[in-house]
């Protein structure tokens, strides 16, 4: 069942929200060449304690990090460790942060120092899709609008959608009603209604979209070794333009 949230828990989910967009605001400026992915992971779960919150991922289903840090052909749910970056990786980063009985959830993918200009393209295209997306994200529209937007735009530029992972909404869980894919046809799934919260989070491989799990039990790559990225924020449904709760503080 899809939960509208009360005025009340919206202010709530703007609060955690804003906690988790600054985690991977600080996530982002550690991604440089000889920085370890432990060292990210630390510091974002010490800056969300010091907001007062959890780390949300921290231990959900037993995954052992507060934040998934996934390098190059890692799609997502990379597990941080010693890993050293290296000048030219692209490093994304997802967090998620509990505050007040609920969840913000955001991701993004970040340049290691200078990157190739096609590892920028494959990171400037997932993150228009998002928006992309986010034009129907509005009251009245139906869920797979989103979706589909998402798909036409990165399919336009030559990469691939990844097809077993989806967005989601999130609230008093990180995860709830509905699944929403980063694919499919217009005007299906249910309408979009004010009160919705949505992570709406596009992940995108420059090759093709088939994957593989690997040993670990978390981290998901890329089948044919080509780069992936992700790009995610938690938006709200409201009689207007969708609100992103998760957005960059500029």
């Amino acid at each position: 069942m899809i939960t509208l949230k009360s005025s009340h828990e919206i202010e709530l989910m703007r609060r955690a929200g804003k906690i988790t967009a600054a985690a991977r605001a600080l996530a982002g400026e550690m991604v440089r060449p000889g920085v370890t992915t432990q060292e990210i992971d630390s510091a974002v779960e010490h800056f969300i304690r010091k907001q007062g919150a959890v780390p949300s991922f921290l231990h959900y289903n037993g995954y052992p990090a507060s934040a998934c840090i996934s390098v190059n052909d890692e799609i997502i749910h990379g597990i941080p460790g010693k890993r050293v970056l290296a000048e030219g990786d692209i490093v994304s980063v997802d967090v998620g942060a509990y505050i007040g009985g609920v969840h913000g959830d955001c991701a993004a993918t970040f340049p290691c120092g200078r990157i190739s200009p096609e590892a920028q393209d494959l990171i400037d295209v997932t993150r228009q899709s998002f928006f992309e997306g986010i034009q129907f994200a509005k009251e009245g529209h139906r869920l797979l609008d989103i979706s589909a937007a998402i798909q036409e735009y990165v399919e336009s530029h030559g990469y691939s959608i990844v097809r077993e992972y989806v967005g989601h909404g999130v609230g008093a869980q990180m995860h709830e009603s509905p699944e929403i894919p980063n694919y499919g046809h217009p005007g299906r799934g249910p309408r979009l209604l004010r009160g919705m919260t949505l992570a709406i989070e596009p992940m995108v491989n420059a090759g093709s979209a088939a994957i593989q799990q690997m040993s670990d039990g978390w981290t998901v790559k890329t089948l044919d070794g080509k780069w992936a990225a992700h790009y995610e924020n938690t938006i709200l449904i409201t009689d207007g333009e969708p609100e992103i709760l998760t957005a960059p503080a500029i």
